[in-house]
């Protein structure tokens, strides 16, 4: 089984973990889940995160091969387009963002986005092969977070995004439109059948009590450790995610980042005074928790 380099980058402003998975022999790689920086406040953007990538793939004498996402964001914009025009790599998510598309169409009321996924240059079937480099990628459809969620499993490694945190955090929320905690139990199910020591990687971290941000577990941890998981039932997890879920508010970027997400990470158009603007609606995600 080929054993992928890996190499992750915690954005402490988000606590999203983007991903640099690398071909030992012939030093092709993927970037997953790249972060583009974002401040609600001033309505800024930078691309620090995706050039700090770009810095590590210069270093190592990689060349990037895909830009990958695992689906659409609720938390930050995607830099994958910024990441396309620098390295000329195609940009991929999983087909199932067709759907995630449809729910956000009707509440942005954007009646011109087009909802067959063309933003992005390849959309994988559940069950699909690609490479890269001499590595044998799957692709495993794991809706429950999202419609359009998927997991990359690439040799001894899988990058499962919003299914599982690391074990003293749990299991992602699935109360987003179209979430589920019953097809997310079914997709942790599929993820734990991997060999037990298949190395899993998340693409959140929340530093529960302070400690140093992680991202590394394995399948053997997640069932032992994770007590959303170990000695719990298929109807104590749907019971106990949808209860906690009950009380989340919503991300704070959801609906900045979602407009940017369901376009492949475009940001909206400039407009004749040479400025681009979000659109936000109100009172679009009726029963959602206030934040404090």
């Amino acid at each position: 089984m080929h054993k992928p380099d890996v190499a992750g980058f915690h954005d402490p402003r988000t606590g999203s973990i983007q991903y640099i998975v690398a071909c030992p022999v012939t030093r092709y790689c993927a970037i997953i889940d790249p972060v583009l920086n974002f401040d609600e406040k001033s309505g800024s953007t930078a691309t620090t995160n995706a050039d700090l990538l770009l810095a590590h793939v210069e270093a190592n004498g990689l060349v990037v091969q895909w830009i990958l996402d695992t689906h659409p964001h609720a938390d930050h914009f995607s830099a994958a387009p910024y990441l396309k025009a620098r390295t000329g790599a195609p940009m991929a998510i999983g087909e199932h963002v067709r759907k995630v598309q449809e729910i956000w169409r009707g509440i942005y009321n954007w009646s011109d986005l087009a909802c067959d996924g063309s933003q992005w240059d390849r959309l994988f079937r559940h069950g699909e092969t690609f490479s890269i480099g001499d590595m044998e990628v799957r692709v495993m459809h794991s809706p429950g977070h999202t419609l359009a969620s998927i997991t990359y499993v690439v040799g001894d490694a899988a990058f499962i995004h919003d299914t599982l945190f690391m074990p003293d955090s749990g299991s992602a929320r699935a109360d987003f439109p179209g979430g589920s905690a019953k097809s997310l139990w079914a997709s942790i199910q599929d993820i734990l059948s991997l060999p037990d020591e298949t190395r899993l990687f998340t693409g959140h971290d929340y530093r529960p009590g302070g400690r140093a941000a992680l991202w590394e577990s394995s399948v053997v941890r997640q069932k032992t450790e994770n007590p959303h998981l170990s000695g719990q039932s298929e109807s104590d997890f749907i019971a106990r995610r949808e209860a906690r879920d009950r009380t989340l508010p919503m991300p704070k970027l959801i609906l900045h980042a979602l407009q940017v997400n369901i376009r492949g990470g475009e940001l909206p158009p400039v407009e004749d005074n040479g400025r681009r603007y979000l659109k936000i609606p109100l009172d679009a995600l009726p029963g959602a928790v206030w934040g404090g």
